[in-house]
């Protein structure tokens, strides 16, 4: 009866060592295999990841111009909800990443192109096509309000907006459009609130609701900046 434990004991160990030592290379090189195999697999679903983050959920940008000091210096960079245009959409008093018009940057304004004149009407009608390039200003008004500027301040609906924020205009004459405009449905009047150095709605007119990308709502960079917009 002891013959059988003691029989199975030492087949125990010579099989064990046969099969340790002829499969120990082979299990090994299969383990690295599947480790790079499992690596590229994590590298390429995280990078998946954040190209759907950046695409529907958030992005981050960086501010190119003085436009929207004293709130954004430039070289600060923003994180931009985009998926909250499919929601709640945007709202008065929010700073947001969107596209102009085609020739925003050359102040052009209206569907029958043309420049405004300081001193009377600001742009109330944007050209029909948007530009690839992104832009970063506050809405000052929205669908159906009356505005006019008055020294860099935008009224709307007769009541000055609380602006705390800007940096105010110096006089210049682009401070000044003192006739009333009434913001087309589901458009957006976009202001920089570094209101005397600003190439914004006041020269392209208000931007479809379509065109806005989304929200800035925290900045990450520099870190003395960093906080909640």
């Amino acid at each position: 009866m002891s013959a059988d434990p003691a029989s199975a004991k030492g087949a125990g160990r010579k099989g064990s060592g046969g099969v340790s030592g002829s499969g120990s290379s082979g299990e090994v090189a299969k383990s690295k295999t599947n480790s790079v195999v499992e690596l590229i697999v994590i590298v390429l679903v995280a990078i998946g990841l954040a190209l759907a983050i950046q695409a529907w959920i958030v992005k981050p940008y960086r501010i190119p111009s003085g436009s929207m000091e004293p709130t954004l210096n430039v070289g600060q960079r923003v994180l931009v909800n985009r998926i909250g245009m499919h929601f709640g959409g945007p709202h008065v008093g929010e700073i947001v990443v969107f596209h102009p018009p085609k020739d925003a940057e050359q102040q052009i304004c209206g569907p029958a192109p043309h420049m405004v004149t300081p001193g009377g009407a600001a742009c109330d009608s944007p050209e029909p096509q948007e530009a690839s390039v992104n832009f970063i200003k506050r809405i000052v008004a929205g669908p159906g309000d009356t505005l006019y500027i008055k020294e860099g301040h935008a009224y709307v609906n007769g009541k000055r907006e609380k602006d705390s924020y800007i940096n105010p205009c110096e006089g210049g004459s682009e401070c000044n459009f003192p006739t009333p405009i009434k913001i087309p449905a589901g458009h957006w009047f976009m202001m920089g609130d570094n209101r005397g150095e600003s190439d914004d709605s006041r020269f392209w007119g208000p931007v479809p609701t379509s065109w806005v990308i989304g929200g800035a709502f925290a900045t990450y960079w520099p870190p003395d900046r960093v906080g909640f917009l």
